[in-house]
């Protein structure tokens, strides 16, 4: 008798009529039955290409029969050894674009859903108090500096310091998280999950300095001179890039970068608790399709815009932003305006 295919489980998430009135997290989370289904799913190839698609080559197969057998903290454990920040990664990391992309059971229908399980097992690990620190080699007798906070400098700031580095992250910004925090929404990224995954840097023995422009507070070379072997530079997107036409500096208008951080990281969304001042339209045009746009496009709902806009140029596939993005967009009500 042909054994019965399991669907892919869809994630639980807020009503989008409920969800457009706050920045609560819009996906749920799996239940532990819902983790487990899913990972039933997966064929634990012997030659798992799902592992070629991520960037960091965790052992997809291993941590989910972890998750099959119901032992979620050995599965976080697992993903750990090569990545110390999955609760981040299983939020925002683009996996229909590399692990999922390659997985075999996606040829003939929907590919497992390793995102959503490795953001199940990071936050079940911390929920349940069993965020071990992993074994740190012998000092190496090294200090390493790390300019920026953002996902590039807190990966090298693990790795180093799991090889025996004294690491030491200098962040321009008052919080550590970069782009983690200053341009992933709340809806999208609980700023709690950024500083637990920072804490947990911290317990391992980085050493985080916030308010220091390197360049400005202090130079390169004064960083050598102070006896840092090497200086990773972790800097980020950078300056905005516009457009070059008429009426761009006018009242309303800005970049989606200071949009969102005067949203995100100087909580404009939690007027008048703070007092960050933000341009709150009726009517509301975001011109872009990459996910950028659709957090600024989907914070204007959040912060009251009747009427929400993508201006795109291209057609719907061709938009570079997460599918999921997109359908959470529609969803929400923001009317899309192709080919413009």
């Amino acid at each position: 008798m042909k054994k019965e295919k399991i669907p892919r489980q869809e994630m639980p998430k807020q009503k989008p009529e409920e969800r457009i009135k706050n920045f609560n997290e819009v996906a749920l989370g799996y239940t532990e039955e819902l983790a487990i289904k899913e990972a039933q799913r997966c064929l634990l190839c012997p030659r798992p290409f799902c592992v070629d698609g991520c960037p960091v080559n965790i052992d997809i197969p291993a941590f989910i029969k972890l998750i099959k057998e119901g032992d979620f903290i050995g599965a976080a454990k697992k993903i750990k050894e090569d990545n110390v920040l999955p609760a981040i990664c299983g939020r925002v990391c683009p996996q229909e674009e590399q692990c999922e992309k390659k997985c075999v059971v996606g040829i003939k229908g929907e590919p497992v859903a390793i995102g959503r399980l490795e953001r199940f097992v990071a936050d079940y690990e911390a929920e349940h108090g069993e965020m071990e620190v992993p074994e740190i080699a012998e000092s190496r007798g090294k200090k390493v500096a790390i300019v920026g906070s953002g996902p590039a400098g807190l990966t090298c700031a693990a790795d180093l310091r799991r090889m025996g580095y004294d690491v030491t992250i200098f962040e321009a910004l008052h919080k550590p998280g970069g782009v983690l925090v200053y341009g992933i929404p709340e809806f999208r990224l609980p700023k709690k999950i950024v500083e637990r995954e920072v804490e947990f840097l911290k317990k391992m023995g980085v050493d985080v300095q916030v308010d220091v422009v390197v360049g400005k507070s202090i130079s390169i070379y004064e960083l050598f001179e102070q006896g840092y072997s090497a200086v990773f530079l972790g800097l980020g997107a950078g300056l905005p890039r516009f457009m070059g036409i008429p009426g761009e500096n006018l009242l309303g208008i800005y970049s989606a970068k200071e949009y969102l951080t005067r949203t995100n990281l100087m909580k404009a969304y939690l007027f008048p608790e703070y007092d960050t001042p933000i341009a709150v339209g009726e009517k509301v045009a975001v011109i872009g399709g990459g996910n950028v746009a659709m957090d600024a496009v989907r914070s204007a709902l959040r912060h009251g815009a009747k009427e929400a806009h993508i201006i795109y140029r291209r057609a719907r596939e061709q938009m570079p932003a997460r599918e999921e993005e997109i359908e959470n967009a529609e969803e929400e009500g923001v009317i899309f305006n192709f080919l413009v």
